[in-house]
């Protein structure tokens, strides 16, 4: 996992291999794949603010889900 602070992006490298096309998940997540359509990558655009609300989104549920 790497994170380019300068642009934002995180970068999960699920398994070594050449990128050999993307596909978009959502706005600002992309999956990259290798030549046989395996997934070897995610990059998450905004990866700070798309974490924070992700993490902010669970917790809520956590704890609405206890009252």
């Amino acid at each position: 996992m790497e994170h380019f602070a300068a642009e934002d992006i995180l970068h999960i490298v699920i398994q070594p291999g050449k990128e050999s096309g993307t596909e978009e998940i959502s706005p600002n997540i992309t999956a990259e794949l290798n030549a046989d359509g395996e997934l070897i990558g995610v990059e998450i655009l905004d990866a700070n603010t798309y974490i924070r609300d992700a993490v902010l989104e669970s917790v809520q549920a956590k704890l609405l889900s206890r009252k």
